[in-house]
């Protein structure tokens, strides 16, 4: 029976209208003409996971966890194809096509990622680094940088373009920051000492405990609602059938459109099959020497560069003031000038994570509200209303004072977990259902969803368990 069923009636239409047929649209001759969509997700990405969490497991036991952003970025290269892969296939979002299933669905997920996004701490952590430059308050600093977001994101005539831009200058500078850290900064012992990431690998449960350590695993990268906003980001790039859906345009300096939230389909013909198979090639490449490659490039230095400065030294905080202490102490073994740079360039890359946070929050809100509840509004004015939301609660969430306020660090933790665990499964469902066999998952990219779905169920329920332990005492 699934075999005989057409493109149009394999997703479900109970509750959304069903999609529209056309072709497949020819992919590019060239990679380097769809790079970006990666490289958003690895500038988004590369936040205080990679400049403080991995660095500061490397200043206590040394290079061996390192093995674990690995693991961790290709469980997630795994699950961002499956999203892309629905997308690819249907020009809709893979939110579009859970809320298929259930009218809500896209509805929960948005609900979740808002609320793990309220705290506005990449602005705050980007803003307290630039005075260790220039001093200040760190507090209204991130005011002001939270409405220069909001403004970017409202002003750029077509949004993604922006985005795409800020985040390779930020992949630009951290790479720098790699190769004059290399030359300048990184010792010999800690050159020799990274075969312990092939050699030695450990998990040092025993010194840093199992809730720091599955963290860094799993969030390696991205994590959260970040992962399937990357329907929307190779949507707005153009990839497949989301050539056919409309970009996100400032309502000021751009021209937004009215068009449905559903997508379009293709037929199996041969002609289409082939585009698909190099489409589905290409985002592959894509994915694997951007989002991949880069992060684990970073993580891996950022470690070698603690584990060269800080490894040892008594009493380090866990968070952000852990660069702080790195950076005297790269002042004091290179020079004042390299210090400047590593938290310029670490205040820099915070600043464009904040700006990739409040767009993929605002991006899988508006692409909900759209589809599923307000069909007649225009998907940008739904974005635009919701970033200047999202920043108007950031400040009032500062300026009242609250320092990383418990609760919302809490929430932040649980849901970002328990959001990959469900997605992981509904994956399954989704592609597994509503695609033609000849584009469905293969046996080895369901077992990689199924062991994402083990991991980050057990790692949920830790967080979970542990979180509200410190929290309700």
């Amino acid at each position: 029976m699934d075999q005989h069923l057409s493109v149009i009636d394999r997703l479900p239409a109970r509750h959304l209208p069903p999609p529209g047929v056309r072709p497949l649209p020819d992919p590019p001759a060239s990679t380097a003409r769809i790079v970006g969509p990666g490289i958003i997700a690895a500038g988004v990405g590369l936040a205080s996971g990679e400049f403080v969490l991995y660095p500061y497991i490397a200043s206590q036991v040394g290079l061996v966890f390192v093995w674990a952003a690995l693991v961790g970025l290709v469980t997630q290269y795994f699950i961002n194809m499956e999203i892309e892969r629905y997308t690819l296939a249907t020009g809709e979002t893979a939110l579009t096509g859970f809320s298929r299933f259930w009218p809500h669905w896209g509805l929960v997920f948005a609900i979740m990622t808002c609320c793990a996004n309220l705290w506005p701490g990449w602005a705050t952590s980007s803003a307290t680094l630039v005075t260790y430059l220039w001093g200040g308050n760190a507090t209204w600093i991130a005011v002001g940088m939270l409405v220069s977001i909001a403004l970017i994101l409202s002003l750029a005539p077509v949004v993604y373009t922006a985005l795409e831009r800020i985040q390779m200058l930020k992949v630009a500078a951290v790479l720098l920051l790699v190769v004059v850290g290399a030359i300048f900064a990184v010792t010999a012992d800690a050159w020799r000492g990274a075969s312990d990431i092939v050699t030695s690998p450990q998990l040092p449960y025993e010194e840093l405990g199992f809730a720091v350590l599955l963290g860094a695993l799993a969030f390696a990268g991205a994590g959260g609602g970040q992962n399937l906003c990357q329907s929307n980001w190779i949507r707005d790039k153009g990839f497949g059938m989301g050539a056919y859906a409309p970009r996100i345009e400032s309502p000021v300096t751009g021209q937004p459109e009215a068009a449905p939230g559903t997508g379009v389909v293709f037929e199996p013909t041969a002609d289409n099959l082939d585009r698909w198979r190099r489409w589905w090639r290409f985002a592959n490449v894509e994915q694997l020497t951007t989002f991949v490659l880069i992060t684990f490039v970073s993580i891996t230095f950022m470690s070698l560069l603690s584990y060269s400065t800080v490894f040892g030294l008594p009493d380090l905080p866990d968070d952000i003031g852990f660069l702080q202490i790195e950076g005297e102490q790269l002042k004091e073994a290179v020079g004042d000038w390299f210090g400047a740079l590593f938290w310029f360039i670490g205040a820099l890359s915070l600043y464009a994570a904040a700006l990739g946070i409040v767009d993929y929050t605002s991006r899988l809100a508006a692409d909900v509200l759209k589809t599923s509840y307000l069909p007649r509004a225009k998907e940008s004015h739904l974005y635009f209303g919701i970033v200047w939301g999202l920043v108007a609660v950031g400040i009032v969430v500062l300026a009242a004072g609250f320092d990383q306020p418990l609760v919302l660090v809490v929430i932040a933790a649980c849901v970002g977990g328990f959001m990959m665990f469900l997605y992981s499964g509904l994956l399954i469902l989704l592609n597994r259902r509503a695609l033609a066999p000849a584009l469905r998952p293969s046996g080895l990219r369901v077992g990689a969803l199924v062991w994402a779905f083990l991991l980050f169920g057990v790692l949920s329920a830790l967080t979970i368990w542990q979180q509200g332990g410190e929290l309700f005492g």
